[in-house]
């Protein structure tokens, strides 16, 4: 006997992504801003100005990578139950990825689902962790483990925020911009070699460059079930870099430069990149004073490290290398031997 439970149906999950001065925004129920102290500490006021509720708080969680956990997703969890949140209410991430990504699960599990909005303050979270519904926290078996896909209400990309970002921090989001440049557009990365970055008007146009490539991407495939995948350019390897050091030696673009290069390699060994091209990705990451090299201690345990990855299926792992510049391929048929050549090219010499 069966009984069939009819629940085929279309979700419009749509949104609008919104680069300029942040509007004026008025919500007719309760809201949280979750952010962090230095955040907070430099922009609240800005927001305050800006934002409007029924009724309004503000939850602070620790800053950084290493706090992405569930004592931090707990924090926001406790406060809203505290103040008698409900499935009407509303939060905001108002902060970088790590904000943006625990604020989206925090609304993704709070009484089952709840609506949030991105107001990103950091280039990485602006071109990239803002867009696409992807929120998660860390464990100790690796980064963003657990997590849900729930897509955001709507994005506000302010580049007000930006003025008081530290180069280091600004030179993490260029990695995620120069990733997508060189899995999906030729023409992009070559002109982000001529682009002049510091130039507020050029900075807002490989913003919205970078941001119409990934909605595209987010828009043919939002669970990541096939092209989306290609995304993750880098991030295989550079997941495993910010395991190793506890999230504390690289910020996630920088990890994820050294993964791009890492990817490059592998990509020169399949005979689907030339070794002129992964130079010259290598020569705009160090433009931007990203680090492209890292010892690996022990290269067999890196290669088991791997399989915790979420791109991992049983025995295989999926790695996104680069075909040529402007173009992508996602496999899973990297033998152990092909692997452990590259990463040993990591080993006891800078690379």
């Amino acid at each position: 006997m069966q009984v069939n439970i009819p629940l085929v149906k279309t979700i419009d999950n749509s949104y609008n992504i919104t680069i300029d001065t942040l509007p004026k925004l008025h919500f007719d129920k309760k809201v949280a801003i979750i952010t962090n102290p230095k955040v907070s500490g430099l922009h609240l006021g800005y927001l305050l100005n800006r934002i409007s509720a029924k009724e309004l708080y503000i939850i602070t969680v620790p800053d950084g990578e290493e706090y992405k956990n569930q004592a931090s997703i707990d924090t926001i969890l406790e406060s809203l139950f505290n103040h008698q949140f409900n499935r009407k209410s509303m939060l905001v991430a108002f902060g970088g990825g790590v904000v943006g990504d625990m604020t989206g699960y925090a609304a993704s599990i709070y009484q089952r689902g709840i609506e949030f909005i991105q107001i990103p303050t950091t280039l990485l979270s602006q071109v990239d962790a803002s867009v696409g519904g992807k929120t998660g926290m860390n464990n100790s078996y690796g980064k963003n483990l657990v997590g849900a896909f729930h897509q955001p209400k709507a994005v506000y990309i302010d580049h007000h925020f930006l003025s008081t970002l530290p180069t280091r921090e600004f030179s993490a989001g260029v990695a995620e911009i120069l990733k997508m440049a060189v899995t999906f557009d030729k023409s992009f990365f070559d002109f982000l070699k001529k682009a002049n970055l510091s130039d507020e008007a050029e900075l807002l146009k490989v913003i919205q460059k970078a941001v119409e490539t990934k909605a595209k991407v987010v828009a043919l495939d939002e669970k990541e079930n096939g092209i989306r995948a290609a995304l993750n350019y880098g991030h295989t390897f550079g997941h495993v870099i910010e395991n190793e050091t506890a999230y504390k030696t690289y910020l996630h673009g920088e990890a994820v430069a050294i993964g791009m290069v890492m990817a490059n390699e592998l990509a020169v060994e399949m005979q689907l990149m030339s070794k002129n091209e992964a130079s010259s990705v290598k020569s705009l990451l160090q433009k931007y004073n990203l680090p492209t090299s890292y010892k690996i201690k022990d290269v067999e345990l890196f290669y088991e490290t791997f399989f915790l990855d979420k791109k991992s299926s049983d025995s295989a792992i999926t790695f996104i290398v680069p075909k040529n510049i402007g173009d992508v391929k996602i496999t899973d048929q990297c033998s152990k031997a092909l692997l452990l050549n590259v990463l040993n090219k990591f080993g006891a010499v800078d690379a």
